[in-house]
């Protein structure tokens, strides 16, 4: 498995008709959006770079979405899907009594934070790689199913600290 490089500026090299990818991530598995999800680190099919881990909060997994500043992944309608993706995982959060930080941070990289046993790992995950393909269908769906469960999350400027989006 490559380390991360966190920015690292290149070289960059072609991966199957993707955008450039790192050099030090040219040994890392495009990980398929209906294939099995597993802790790791990956390429996703819009040529970001998917970190899965448990989160030091034995009760979380983390997941990282790395797109490089690539522009196509940082428009306005994807962030906010992201985001609603954020707010679908922080309801189950709230719901369980969690009492950690904001579970999103927006932007080149993006943080979530998934509470063991509340969103499916392989629902969240491909929800994520569904925004980056411009479907926004899943990341809704779950959002509609956390609040039947949790009620009502909290949207954009009520009481919000996650950063970016």
């Amino acid at each position: 498995m490559a380390i991360e490089h966190n920015g690292i500026a290149g070289p960059y090299f072609e991966y199957d008709g993707l955008p450039a990818q790192h050099v030090v991530d040219k040994d890392l598995p495009l990980i398929h959006p209906y294939g099995p999800v597993a802790p790791g680190r990956y390429v996703t099919p819009g040529g970001g770079r998917l970190t899965i881990r448990p989160a030091e909060m034995r009760a979380h997994v983390r997941i990282t979405l790395d797109h490089l500043g690539c522009p196509a992944q940082l428009t306005d309608d994807k962030n906010a899907a992201f985001k609603r993706l954020a707010l679908a995982a922080e309801g189950c959060c709230v719901q369980a009594g969690c009492r950690h930080g904001a579970a999103y941070s927006g932007g080149m990289l993006r943080i979530f934070e998934v509470r063991n046993g509340s969103i499916a790992l392989a629902a969240f995950v491909r929800a994520a790689l569904a925004v980056e393909l411009g479907d926004f269908g899943p990341t809704d769906r779950l959002l509609q199913e956390t609040e039947a469960q949790a009620g009502p999350v909290r949207r954009d400027g009520e009481g919000d600290q996650a950063s970016g989006g």
